[in-house]
């Protein structure tokens, strides 16, 4: 089994939250900076404000598997860090995913797939 290209060290994230850009909707805030790695990392950030930890892991679940899903679509290379916010905790793998994509657009960082 592969392992799953994830931000773990906090040096890592706080690179990331120095020096990549940031944008924000309703459901999540998503932090971009070009990597050192050849591969796109994810990073997700889920606060106790969110709800117990079966809701906040839940959420964590979906934005992981969102971001599998659409790995293709996002350009190579890049750390992502995915910060959920309150009304995250209440929303379904759809508004997730398409809070999701919508950043992912604001960023630039979708390809066109052909």
């Amino acid at each position: 089994m592969k392992r799953f290209p994830s931000i773990r060290k906090n040096r890592d994230f706080q690179k990331v939250y120095k020096g990549g850009t940031s944008y924000a909707n309703k459901l999540l805030v998503m932090y971009v900076k070009a990597g050192e790695e050849p591969k796109t990392r994810i990073g997700i950030s889920v606060s106790k404000k969110i709800g117990n930890s079966v809701v906040r892991h839940r959420v964590t679940r979906l934005i992981r598997e969102i971001f599998r899903l659409h790995k293709e679509e996002t350009e190579k290379g890049l750390d992502i860090i995915v910060v959920a916010r309150q009304a995250a905790g209440d929303s379904d793998f759809k508004k997730l995913e398409s809070a999701y994509l919508h950043l992912c657009g604001l960023h630039n960082i979708r390809k066109e797939l052909k």
